[in-house]
């Protein structure tokens, strides 16, 4: 098995983006798999546009983007992307792109396609927090998961894809009062105990994710 696993720069000001460190330190070969990591740009549509050159180069059979999420306080695998980019600020290429599809042609919302449950509970399992998440946002980590479900549907079919938000790192929280933040090595660890079980998961696990708000 072959994983693209994607980590955007960073963005919103911040020097330094989680979501590329941590998958720069991922082990090349993990539970048997060819890890292959790409940086994306924190753009709309630009980062559609290098995953999918990414996907016709390496041919994964899954695609696994991270993202920073700022002030959530654990690991979370999103479960579904839905077709709106609604930007509260620029992408960094400046563009604030507000109420429109991402695919006008795309349904309006992909479950992504990886074994979500498995994963939470393998990184648990860990003693790492983690947990489902049923919204990416409305901003390019969106955009990314409901972009690349829409292009593994209509050019690459058979192929899987999802994604995990992570927090900040502590020293990106050093001036933001009662931000949570999680180490550099535990982040590293989390993405490892994804990985490993959407290789080793066939169907995903049958546990409550859910949430009351």
């Amino acid at each position: 098995m072959k994983i693209l696993v994607t980590g955007f720069d960073p963005f919103g000001g911040e020097p330094v983006n989680p979501a590329i460190e941590t998958v720069k330190r991922l082990p090349d070969v993990i539970a048997g798999a060819e890890i292959v990591k790409l940086e994306i740009p924190t753009v709309c549509h630009k980062s559609l546009r290098v995953i999918d050159e990414a996907v016709s180069r390496y041919d994964p059979d899954v695609v696994l983007s991270v993202g920073q999420a700022g002030g959530r306080p654990d690991i979370t695998v999103e479960r579904v992307g839905i077709n709106v980019d609604d930007c509260r600020i620029p992408d960094n290429e400046g563009n604030q792109i507000i109420d429109e599809p991402i695919y006008p042609e795309g349904p309006a919302a992909y479950f992504v396609t990886l074994p979500i449950k498995a994963m939470v509970q393998n990184m648990q399992s860990r003693n790492i927090p983690a947990s489902v998440s049923n919204t990416a946002g409305t901003f390019v980590c969106n955009h990314v998961t409901y972009g690349v479900c829409h292009l593994l549907a209509t050019k690459y079919p058979g192929k899987r894809s999802g994604f995990i938000h992570i927090p900040y790192l502590p020293q990106q929280a050093l001036d933001k009062k009662n931000m949570p933040s999680m180490s550099q090595d535990m982040m590293v660890e989390a993405i490892t105990a994804a990985i490993e079980a959407i290789v080793e998961t066939k169907e995903d696990i049958k546990v409550t994710g859910g949430a009351t708000h």
